[in-house]
């Protein structure tokens, strides 16, 4: 199902689209990039949250949607980047455990599996193919995948598909800079470290006993876990600020802890 709140973007304005923006670290980013005066397509499936996020409506364009359904994704985006007038900059942050739990692998559910990995890595993947045709006619664009720590060892919520996804979303990132680099394209990834910011990870760190929350902070160079405005300004650094010539990396977000 699509709905969509019209605002009238002035294409005067630098433009973003963001998935993932009702909660967490999505919300954070729009309100950092709304903050810098830049026009943004709010995105997630989550209507009543969207709504709650308060975004200021002068600025932002709500686009309820649920990225894993392939063909409204492939009709909705156009729709989007035409009223934006042009998107400058994608942030492909939808995804997570989307409600799966650990099990062994024996036991996994592969409908599970399938579901966690749309969510993540194909929600990514259609979003930027649709993305490139008007960043290439521009000569100019910038996407930026929200990964995860996840992505570069296992994952503490036990969920091999999330961590397989994260894994390969840094994967995509690379190969997707080095094909579109030509093109006045950069690509970088956003790997934040455990911060509980959004109703999963706030649920997932609040299982944990004070012991285990000790050890993961004494494991943290800046002994702290980090906000969604920490993860926000890094992005908007590699979206909106002097990053031009960066592409291909990935920015860990996360007190320094390896």
């Amino acid at each position: 199902m699509l709905e969509l709140q019209e605002n009238h973007p002035s294409p005067h304005h630098r433009t973003a689209m963001v998935t993932g923006a009702a909660t967490g670290f999505g919300k954070a980013i729009v309100e950092t990039f709304l903050k810098k005066g830049v026009q943004v397509c709010a995105v997630d499936r989550d209507a009543v949250g969207l709504a709650a996020a308060c975004f200021p409506t002068d600025q932002t364009l709500l686009c309820t949607l649920d990225l894993t359904d392939r063909a409204a994704v492939a009709a909705t985006i156009p729709q989007m980047i035409a009223k934006l007038g042009s998107v400058e900059c994608l942030v492909n942050n939808a995804g997570g455990v989307v409600g799966r739990k650990a099990a062994a692998i024996e036991d996994l559910d592969l409908d599970d599996w399938d579901a966690v990995m749309a969510a993540n890595l194909g929600s990514a993947l259609m979003m930027s193919r649709l993305v490139t045709p008007s960043m290439k006619a521009a000569h100019h664009g910038r996407i930026i995948n929200i990964t995860s720590g996840a992505g570069f060892r296992a994952s503490r919520t036990g969920v091999q598909a999330y961590t397989t996804a994260k894994h390969a979303l840094h994967g995509l990132t690379r190969q997707l800079a080095g094909e579109l680099g030509p093109f006045g394209i950069t690509v970088n990834a956003v790997a934040p470290g455990l911060q509980p910011v959004s109703p999963g990870t706030r649920s997932q760190w609040d299982s944990y006993s004070p012991e285990k929350q000790h050890a993961i902070i004494e494991n943290i160079p800046m002994r702290s876990l980090g906000t969604a405005d920490d993860v926000a300004e890094a992005v908007a650094f590699l979206g909106m600020g002097p990053a031009g010539y960066i592409t291909g990396q990935i920015l860990p977000v996360n007190g320094g802890a390896f």
